[in-house]
């Protein structure tokens, strides 16, 4: 446990699935004296209202530097998962089944056909599924279905799971925890880090990571002034129904909703997209639109009991991109902040990214679209 004015070679504040895969990442390329600081518990927020989807293809329109990170870290996840595994002992539960998108109207068919013809030509793995198929090996799908596509490499992982044992891993290479623990500022002095002040004491570092999530614009300066890169919540609100036997093996998605089978039987459904502030109530339209839009997929949910519905707070960026690297004006300061709806598929590769960039001071060519210089990053001394 931190406490007075103490030291550190990296400071991540925040606890989130960002910062726990940052901070392993260090520990892994040798950084010993890494402090993580979250303000409540290891990861109870965003990452842990999260559904645990890894389906980069089954959600783009096109193929962008965004698409090209997503894909890129959705491949790191086997390995990941095994050496967690490996780690802690813990399984994440990642379940390659694989992912489908349905269509049941007219504007959903040229929606996936788009999808489709795009990715075919990018050489991409997907199969296109008539209505009859894609109910042979999900029975539970609406018979209103039109027609369906098939991404076998967009998986899942069961996400507080995978907290779990990035938070044990974390503790087993020795990274430094302070939980509970409120960052009043990011202390910089002419333009270098010099620490972070906090409600428990000051730490001292030359390197400070900011993977705050939706509260990253809350965070300030020693000199009061707010940090350059703007971040807003966005709540998703989520239901979750038990399923003995299991309704369903594939996510899956339409172009409204979406229901995620997990393996101890539990049926998740989502999503809402809201911008609330911090407001992380559940309501009683988000209920019903979540229900609406899973039972358009498989009326049978319509039978399951409800035992659980939650919210999040997604942290948004003003283009819905990932801040990710160093801010050139402020030597020592990084962001890995902004994942909106990707922190889960994003975390591993976001964690070896920033973790080479701090070690060996050369940013990796993938990451230059999500740099915070896009938003014109400036000094905050």
């Amino acid at each position: 446990m931190l406490k007075g004015a103490e030291s550190a070679d990296v400071i991540v504040i925040g606890g989130g699935v960002i910062g726990l895969a940052i901070a392993r990442s260090l520990a892994l390329r040798g950084i010993r004296r890494v402090a993580l600081i979250e303000r409540a518990t290891l990861g109870a927020e965003a990452s842990h209202a999260a559904a645990g989807m890894l389906a980069p293809q089954a959600e783009a329109d096109g193929a962008d530097a965004f698409f090209e990170l997503a894909c890129a870290s959705r491949d790191l996840y086997p390995a990941f998962a095994d050496e967690l595994r490996e780690e802690t002992g813990i399984d994440i539960e990642l379940e390659r089944t694989g992912t489908l998108y349905l269509a049941f109207t007219e504007r959903d068919e040229e929606e996936i056909e788009h999808r489709y013809n795009w990715q075919r030509r990018a050489g991409l793995f997907v199969e296109r599924l008539s209505a009859d198929e894609a109910r042979h090996l999900e029975p539970c799908i609406s018979e209103e279905l039109r027609g369906a596509l098939r991404f076998p490499l967009d998986v899942q992982v069961e996400n507080r799971r995978l907290i779990a044992a990035l938070s044990t891993s974390v503790k087993q290479h020795g990274i430094r925890l302070l939980t509970d623990a409120h960052v009043k500022s990011i202390i910089i002095e002419g333009r270098v880090i010099e620490g972070v002040e906090t409600s428990r004491g000051n730490v001292h570092a030359p390197v400070v990571v900011v993977a705050t999530g939706a509260w990253t614009s809350l965070l300030a300066s020693s000199n009061n002034n707010s940090l350059p890169v703007h971040v807003e919540p966005v709540r998703g609100q989520m239901l979750c129904f038990e399923s003995n036997p299991r309704l369903a093996r594939h996510v899956i998605y339409s172009p409204r909703g979406y229901i995620v089978p997990r393996l101890d039987g539990r049926l998740l459904a989502g999503s809402t997209t809201e911008r609330v502030g911090f407001n992380k109530c559940m309501t009683g339209e988000g209920v019903h639109a979540i229900t609406a839009h899973a039972l358009e997929i498989a009326p049978a949910v319509g039978s399951l009991p409800l035992v659980d519905s939650w919210a999040g707070l997604r942290p948004c960026t003003e283009d819905e991109w990932p801040v990710i690297g160093a801010c050139a004006e402020t030597r020592g300061l990084f962001y890995a902040a902004g994942h909106y709806r990707n922190g889960i598929l994003l975390a591993p590769l976001t964690g070896e990214l920033v973790a080479e960039q701090i070690t060996t001071g050369k940013a990796a060519p993938l990451i230059n679209a999500f740099s915070p210089e896009r938003f014109q990053c400036v000094g905050v001394n």
